[in-house]
């Protein structure tokens, strides 16, 4: 998990350093998580929704919420499809083993970069320099568990809840700076529901998203991870981050 919903947060703290307390890591917990990290490194292929809001401050210092919708399509280990719809954007990624196309269907634009043979190598790289944003991706590397675990002071099983008329797993990770929620499908497949990321360090500004319309090992099309242009799209340079 080397990226960028919760785990970007976790690599800062650790990096930054402070003191160490003793861990509370229930067993439960996280034999459910394994469970649903194997459930996930086992898929061939997978499409799924997710739904998201984030709370930002805006210039008069009151928090409001962003809303996102994303339809994510993953075809073995180097293939993936992202299009991103919401409050302020309306955008697509697509990756084919060797090139990453940001597209922005609002201005028409895209970019076309060199990227790893993987995606979770792509989502890393893509991530750190040009801060591209790949939803729910830190669930999709198999030390999932282990990097809650080093990052996460207490992690709790909080019992079976009801969520969205589905029997779900709760589960509750505490560190200094953040407390992190994942509803985990009670269901055979284990596959996540929901999680909820509350920054404390940040006033309480809370991240959260809904997983649903799950579609394990389908036969996706070559063609989804392919870029066409459409017509009078403009071909633009993005900067490295810290570049200027």
């Amino acid at each position: 998990m080397k990226n960028h919903l919760f785990a970007l947060t976790l690599l800062l703290i650790t990096s930054l350093g402070f003191a160490q307390t003793t861990k509370e890591i229930d067993s439960t917990a996280i034999f459910i998580l394994d469970k649903m990290s194997a459930v996930i490194g086992d898929l061939e292929s997978v499409n799924f929704h997710l739904s998201s809001s984030n709370d930002k401050i805006n210039e008069d210092k009151d928090i409001i919420k962003e809303y996102h919708e994303s339809n994510i399509s993953i075809s073995g280990p180097d293939k993936l499809h992202i299009r991103v719809n919401g409050s302020d954007e309306d955008l697509a990624y697509w990756y084919d083993g060797s090139f990453i196309t940001y597209y922005n269907y609002n201005e028409n634009n895209y970019v076309t970069l060199e990227a790893p043979e993987t995606t979770l190598e792509m989502i890393d790289d893509m991530h750190h320099q040009y801060d591209f944003q790949f939803p729910a991706a830190d669930f999709f590397y198999p030390a999932f568990t282990d990097d809650l675990i080093e990052a996460f002071d207490s992690i709790k099983f909080l019992g079976r809840k009801t969520l969205r008329g589905e029997d779900c797993y709760h589960i509750q990770a505490i560190n200094k700076n953040l407390n992190v929620q994942i509803w985990v499908s009670a269901q055979p497949d284990v596959l996540p529901k929901h999680f909820v990321i509350i920054y404390k360090n940040k006033s309480n500004l809370q991240y959260e998203s809904t997983f649903s319309n799950w579609t394990l090992n389908p036969v996706i099309p070559e063609s989804k991870f392919h870029f066409l242009a459409p017509p009078n799209a403009k071909l633009i340079s993005i900067l490295k981050k810290g570049n200027s």
